[in-house]
């Protein structure tokens, strides 16, 4: 059963198909800078020895037409991997903002849309261009089950004294202002492969997506997210590559009141010129890597400050879990980056968590799962490179199939 999954960016469409009984990828791409001169769609397909690449240079002026030239690519007699749209069963969207109408995985009607429509003011930069891809899918392939899978679905089991914040009451109940989660297909993936090698039903796990953006999820032995770093959007928490991550309010209103920053700059500033960018000069953990080699002060604070907050919420989620049997590592910075794991667990002996310092250089950037804790060690400690499309075509097939 061929599955095609898509994510909807403002200006981008990376599209992947996957055979989800042979667990094969089929062809993935990204056609990018649409609406923007010099759009172009990187298409990698299955071959009988490998994969092949093929480039198309081509006006994509909005979405629809970047849609049309895909299902043209595909079904191309030289570069497709099907004969026609028709063999694409169902398409998964990723959907970032499911507020909290959206729990679990949902069969794309129009009431869900115009729900989707409706969350745009809890993500106005993304849900957007999520329902644009929806709409172009179902243009170009009308017999497809169309499908939304929601990035805050995995959080809708955080316990209300973990989402709420401790502001009037009127602000969640009229407004629905509270925590809501991000990344949560990452941490939902990584967590139930983590279960699996270690043949633990009753994981306990802290789970942690670091990408450009990051996030920590504590999950309970039911598979439960009690708790997640990430909140009502994706500011908060740990420090990112442009992002600020947790600060003190005050420190916007002085922004704001005091140097006379305008509100909108203020939010550019958090968002855009914060995190390693701010304090390291650059939002690449690479950059900033040499640099700390090279002994270099603001690279060393830079690495200092951002695996000093992955360490206190290790800390935190220990206590909200009673315990763990796990730590897994995952995406760009968590998968590739050995020096920002070695630091985030030094010095963690006290909760029986201890690196195999050897272990994590060598296994670094692994293509499979691989353990990289001292034998001593009470905890785990995994990495386990993620697969945001699998999990996703997973759900897909498991409800289409209910």
């Amino acid at each position: 059963m061929n599955i095609l999954v898509i994510n909807a960016g403002s200006s981008s469409l990376k599209y992947q198909i996957i055979d989800v009984t042979a667990k094969k990828l089929l062809a993935k791409g990204l056609a990018e800078r649409i609406g923007i001169e010099g759009s172009r769609i990187k298409h990698h397909y299955a071959t009988e020895d490998g994969f092949g690449d093929f480039v198309l240079n081509k006006e994509l002026p909005e979405h629809s037409t970047a849609f049309e030239a895909i299902a043209q690519l595909l079904t191309h007699p030289e570069f497709g991997v099907i004969e026609s749209p028709d063999n694409i069963k169902a398409i998964w969207h990723r959907i970032v903002h499911g507020g909290e109408k959206f729990s679990k995985t949902q069969i794309i009607t129009p009431e869900v849309k115009e729900k989707i429509r409706a969350l745009i003011p809890l993500a106005p930069l993304h849900n957007p261009a999520n329902l644009v891809g929806v709409e172009a899918s179902e243009k170009f392939f009308p017999n497809a089950i169309q499908v939304a899978v929601f990035d805050t679905a995995f959080f809708s089991t955080l316990p209300e004294h973990a989402f709420r914040y401790a502001i009037p009451n009127k602000f969640y109940k009229e407004n629905r202002i509270r925590v809501y989660g991000f990344h949560g297909t990452s941490h939902k993936y990584v967590y139930s492969e983590a279960k699996k090698f270690l043949k633990n039903d009753e994981l306990k796990a802290i789970t942690i997506h670091l990408g450009n953006g990051a996030s920590m999820a504590a999950i309970d032995k039911d598979g439960k997210s009690i708790d997640t770093t990430l909140g009502f959007g994706p500011l908060c928490g740990l420090a990112m590559g442009t992002r600020s991550g947790d600060i003190d309010p005050s420190v916007i209103f002085h922004m704001v009141e005091q140097l006379n920053i305008p509100l909108e700059q203020v939010k550019s500033i958090l968002n855009k010129e914060s995190g390693m960018l701010g304090i390291g000069g650059s939002s690449d953990a690479r950059d900033i890597g040499e640099k700390y080699e090279q002994g270099d002060t603001d690279a060393k604070l830079t690495l200092d400050l951002y695996t000093y907050r992955i360490k206190k919420f290790i800390g935190a989620y220990f206590a909200a879990l009673n315990g763990i049997d796990a730590i897994v590592f995952t995406a760009g910075l968590g998968e590739n980056d050995a020096l920002v794991r070695s630091l985030a667990c030094k010095n963690l002996e006290a909760l029986g968590i201890k690196l195999d310092e050897e272990a994590n250089i060598s296994l670094n950037h692994p293509k499979n799962i691989v353990e990289i804790q001292a034998p001593e060690s009470k905890v785990k400690i995994l990495i386990i490179p993620t697969n945001e499309e699998l999990e996703i075509a997973r759900q897909t097939y498991e409800l289409i199939h209910q």
